[in-house]
């Protein structure tokens, strides 16, 4: 089908749409972790890290879609273990999942043991651990691989039409890139949200682990999990905001 076809198709418009929208749920979880990363580095270099990172992710998942022939034979198994026939994909997500496990676990023990890293701190008592430009980028790389793999053979299975994947990918990644500061800005300000996000990118890696071993969970059940508890902190948030303004507000009559 034609470009010119696709335009005045109702199906291709509703595919068009759909496929955006779990593409952009797909990137909440490159987001976190981009996020996260980030703000480990200068404030000064968070801004280009982030939009470097999320730029190679459209390279990347761009560069890929040209490929969907080879894209779609990472699903051949490739042999036989514990029961489960595992591929290319397979393999790729279990990677990233240990990859993420690890990352995630590391910064829970930086968070919640900060007297045991000092030596890593940049200045007097800031929680913030030293990382090169280049490290960071290099780690971002890594994980946009792994999720742009994911988000491109999810594509495939919606849609035959490259051109709708294309536009559904550039969709998806100029959302993350407009998100990308805001979200980054209130994990910095709110210390609780940072362990939340890392819980999260913790769950994200075990579900990589099990979608490589063959065990499917529904994306579904994650992401209400996830904005479940999102919300639940957000409400202690306003609740410890509110309490805060009434202590101030309380010192200042007795003043």
């Amino acid at each position: 089908m034609d470009i010119a076809a696709l335009v005045t198709d109702p199906s291709a418009w509703v595919a068009l749409l759909t496929l955006v929208v779990m593409e952009v749920v797909l990137g909440i979880d490159n987001l976190i972790f981009i996020s996260i990363l980030t703000n480990k580095l200068p404030p000064e270099s968070r801004e280009k890290a982030r939009k470097i990172g999320i730029g190679l992710a459209l390279i990347m998942r761009l560069g890929l879609l040209g490929t969907v022939a080879w894209i779609v034979q990472l699903t051949n198994p490739l042999f036989e273990a514990f029961g489960h026939a595992f591929s290319w994909k397979d393999l790729i997500l279990i990677a990233g999942g240990l990859f993420l496990v690890y990352k995630a676990t590391k910064e829970i023990h930086h968070n919640v043991d900060p007297e045991d890293h000092k030596e890593d701190m940049v200045g007097a008592g800031a929680q913030v651990v030293k990382m090169s430009f280049a490290a960071a980028i290099g780690q971002i790389l890594v994980l946009d691989l792994v999720f742009s793999i994911d988000s491109i053979i999810t594509a495939v299975g919606m849609t035959p039409h490259l051109p709708i994947m294309i536009v559904a990918v550039i969709a998806a990644v100029a959302v993350m890139l407009l998100a990308a500061t805001p979200l980054a800005n209130f994990i910095e300000k709110n210390p609780t949200i940072v362990m939340l996000a890392l819980g999260f990118l913790l769950m994200i890696g075990g579900t990589l682990i099990a979608e490589g071993f063959g065990v499917h969970v529904p994306k579904g059940y994650i992401y209400a999990a996830m904005a479940f508890s999102a919300l639940v902190e957000i409400l202690n948030m306003v609740s410890r905001n509110s309490k805060r303004k009434k202590k101030a507000g309380a010192k200042s009559t007795l003043h």
